[in-house]
């Protein structure tokens, strides 16, 4: 990995991160797949929340504007 931009902390960071998209903000589930202490866990949930909660709020304004150009 040695000249990758990619650390091995910041891989297993977006897989955590990963997980948590696909299988929907549960601290608990996290916990159990990767062993994470709660704190992290809850802290990991929280940021996938917000990721999909912006990603929701992003599609709706881009379907509004297709909407409004026809």
């Amino acid at each position: 990995m040695r000249g990758q931009t990619a650390t091995l902390e910041r891989l297993r960071v977006d897989r955590q991160l990963e997980e948590a998209m696909a299988q929907g903000p549960d601290p608990l589930h996290l916990a159990e797949v990767f062993g994470l202490d709660e704190k992290t866990a809850i802290r990991y949930a929280d940021s996938s929340r917000r990721l999909l909660e912006t990603s929701a709020e992003s599609l709706s304004a881009v379907k509004a504007s297709v909407d409004d150009q026809r």
